[in-house]
């Protein structure tokens, strides 16, 4: 097969794959959300046999939250259903689960696919990258903090907890409007009805036996995944006008081959470069453009164990055009206070 010689003459090509099969759709659905409800009936009946039964189910619940997440991500792009009315039911239905307010996260997402890649705007729905220049003209203890946000317990321990425990609970950088407000706030009230109906019928144990690590673990695997997606060893940040949306997404999100069961609960998330070159693309139909275009399977490709690698990368070096970790930064630059960046 010929393919375009520009970036964003993709687009053309991809349009064709971006209609939703409704039986498909609804099926993903139906296969995601009503494990939920019946992996939840028996750890909840299980609560009066054994507790460790429970736990397990909270287990397998973690891995469909990812899934039903993914749902509410294509769902926030209009890619499950033609109408938009549908895709936001389904969205706002998705978020009960994964507990993640519709519109605000819709919004947040909407930018960081404005804005990948755009060392001019990182503002919000991204890892925070700081440049190596940027990261040198810090203090000794503005380095600190942010050695400590980019390392792996924070990132994988502590900040899946702060993202979906606390700052869902707000708008958080969409103060401005009032939808945002009502998004996050009815979502609060739901889940505060649904928690406090738990904690009724059988106390503390429902809420942190099954509800709290099923959501914990649907949520590092949230944040493992996104962070994969764009923080690898070839991805690629630039300033405009070098900085174009179409090679943004292609050369700067990854391509992650996961084991098939992986792929499954993660909704083909791991084919990243292409849904960001076309986001209306139904996940199932994903793997199509794959099949049908050899080419995306060798852009950004990794293994599983080649995306745990990822956690290593913490700076993107301008003068190099690459990321680099701390350790090769100092290699690079030097360790203490006065290290500094040279000038071009």
């Amino acid at each position: 097969m010929s393919h375009p010689q520009e970036t964003r003459d993709w687009i053309r090509v991809l349009a064709k794959y971006r209609e939703p099969d409704l039986l498909r759709t609804w099926w993903v659905i139906l296969n995601t959300l009503v494990p939920v409800v019946a992996l939840w009936a028996v750890a909840w009946w299980a609560l009066d046999v054994s507790y460790w039964i429970s736990l397990a189910c909270a287990i397998v619940i973690g891995f469909f939250l990812m899934r039903t997440f993914c749902l509410q991500h294509d769902a926030g792009h209009g890619a499950l259903f033609r109408s938009k009315r549908a895709n936001d039911w389904l969205g706002r239905l998705c978020s009960i689960f994964t507990i993640t307010p519709y519109a605000v996260w819709r919004k947040m997402h909407a930018v960081h696919h404005e804005t990948h890649g755009n060392l001019e705007r990182r503002e919000m729905g991204d890892v925070r990258t700081l440049t190596v220049e940027e990261y040198y003209a810090r203090g000794v203890w503005g380095r600190f903090a942010y050695r400590v946000y980019r390392s792996g317990l924070f990132l994988f321990g502590v900040a899946p907890a702060l993202l979906f425990f606390l700052q869902y609970r707000l708008p958080v950088g969409l103060w401005h409007e009032r939808k945002y407000w009502v998004s996050a706030i009815s979502l609060n009230v739901v889940l505060a009805l649904i928690l406090g109906a738990m904690f009724v019928a059988k106390g503390w144990a429902p809420i942190l036996v099954i509800f709290v690590p099923s959501v914990l673990l649907g949520a590092l695997a949230g944040v493992w995944t996104f962070y994969v997606q764009h923080q690898f060893e070839d991805t690629a940040w630039s300033r405009p006008p070098d900085w174009q949306v179409h090679d943004a997404a292609l050369y700067g999100s990854s391509y992650v081959e996961l084991p098939a069961w992986f792929a499954w609960f993660t909704a083909n998330i791991g084919i990243h470069h292409v849904h960001h070159l076309y986001a209306k693309i139904p996940f199932y139909r994903l793997p199509e453009v794959i099949r049908d275009y050899p080419v995306f399977a060798e852009t950004n490709r990794m293994n599983f164990w080649d995306s745990l690698k990822c956690v290593h990368f913490h700076l993107w070096d301008e003068r190099l055009g690459r990321i680099l970790s701390f350790r090769q930064a100092h290699a690079i630059y030097g360790r203490g206070p006065e290290a500094v960046v040279p000038a071009e």
